[in-house]
């Protein structure tokens, strides 16, 4: 890679991790902090705080994604940053369950991923993207774990107020990264911006679509039933779940790195995608079959992060080759919208199927759902990896 090419995946993916951090801090404390704020005992309202900002962003990646192609990727991002900012000031300054859900909603309203991806495709040649995309992808593991890490510690010292204040904060940061250090993206055909029609007429697209649904649907229903499993079965206090989660991820990477290597060195992204969803199915069929006990756990743990993490680099950079020039944006922005739809419903469905019929069901079902991805990108074939010379002055 080129050096701004090494510095626009460095700073993109520092733009995601500042405002993933932000958001996944919320998590493992919130419920216990909404307990003592007016109307933190309706837990449908809590659940909606939590869920608001995926509610709000599915709707909303569509529109900045075809945006990005009508005014360009920096204003759009810029704009999307600034109502993230605002909206954790609002949760910030909350006395009460629905300013918080408010102040969630404005954070979702700034749904930047899109036009941020699209932006890592401008500024890319295709026998790097990936690499790009992995970067990007593995920001946001390392930030989940870290998350899972800091949280209580941070609630501790600064309490739920001060996340926010900090969320704000680390947005800004992600501001000054996007205007003083991400280089400016070539120009790219935006006339008429994005064609929406045209995404949705592409079969490949809308499968890669469907994968991405899919995953992210998988990967929140599994979090659902997980931490349970992981005191219940594998007899590790909620405090100390870190220990699985953070060696998890961190050897998942030592995996991902050369496959991803392989995928665009040799051109075989096909069969390192299907290796991937393969694995992704394993997983939900080992977790209801053999998913007790705390090593099994940490093993199916450690493989399905394998998966995420290939799939996450991959997916988005296979959308950014295929998909028209003209409308690159939107066809992220549909492809972060219906990544947003799994998130949300992955919670909810998880929830019933885990209490109607219990943690194996759930896994029974996420691993069916993975096959039928498998099936569907049996079929997909992506173009070849032009390989483009670098730029003279680099």
């Amino acid at each position: 890679m080129t050096s701004a090419e090494r510095r626009a995946g460095m700073s993109l993916a520092a733009i995601f991790a500042l405002r993933m951090l932000g958001l996944f801090l919320i998590l493992p404390v919130f419920a216990v902090h909404a307990a003592g704020i007016p109307g933190g005992d309706n837990l449908t309202l809590v659940g909606l705080a939590i869920g608001a900002y995926g509610l709000t962003q599915a709707c909303l990646q569509i529109a900045y994604g075809a945006a990005s192609d009508r005014f360009g990727r920096k204003p759009v991002i810029v704009f999307g940053l600034v109502l993230f900012v605002v909206g954790s000031i609002v949760a910030a300054l909350a006395d009460s369950i629905h300013m918080i859900i408010a102040g969630r909603v404005l954070q979702g309203a700034g749904a930047i991923s899109a036009a941020v991806t699209a932006l890592a495709a401008d500024l890319t040649r295709d026998q790097h993207r990936t690499k790009v995309m992995a970067m990007i992808g593995s920001s946001i593991g390392l930030v989940f774990a870290l998350s899972m890490v800091a949280a209580p510690l941070l609630y501790a010292a600064i309490g739920m107020d001060g996340i926010f204040w900090l969320t704000a904060v680390l947005a800004f940061g992600a501001i000054g990264v996007l205007l003083w250090v991400v280089p400016e993206a070539p120009p790219v055909p935006r006339a008429n911006g994005g064609r929406f029609i045209d995404v949705l007429r592409d079969g490949q697209l809308m499968r890669l679509n469907f994968g991405v649904f899919a995953l992210h649907l998988i990967q929140t229903t599994m979090w659902v039933m997980v931490p349970a499993a992981l005191v219940s079965s594998g007899g590790l206090p909620v405090p100390e779940h870190w220990k699985v989660y953070l060696p998890a991820v961190l050897l998942s990477f030592v995996v991902m790195v050369p496959a991803v290597i392989v995928a665009e060195r040799r051109n075989l992204m096909k069969p390192v995608f299907n290796a991937a969803v393969g694995l992704l199915a394993l997983v939900q069929f080992g977790l209801w079959l053999v998913g007790d006990g705390l090593i099994p756990l940490a093993l199916l743990l450690t493989l399905f992060f394998v998966a995420f993490n290939v799939l996450e680099a991959t997916q988005p950079s296979w959308i950014s080759r295929i998909a028209p020039a003209h409308a690159k944006g939107t066809a992220l922005g549909v492809y972060n919208t219906l990544q947003s739809i799994g998130l949300f419903l992955g919670g909810l469905l998880g929830g019933w199927l885990g209490q109607r019929f219990g943690a194996g069901a759930v896994s029974l079902f996420c691993g069916v759902l993975a096959l039928a991805w498998l099936v569907l990108s049996t079929s997909m074939n992506p173009p070849p990896v032009r390989v483009a010379p670098a730029p003279a002055r680099d």
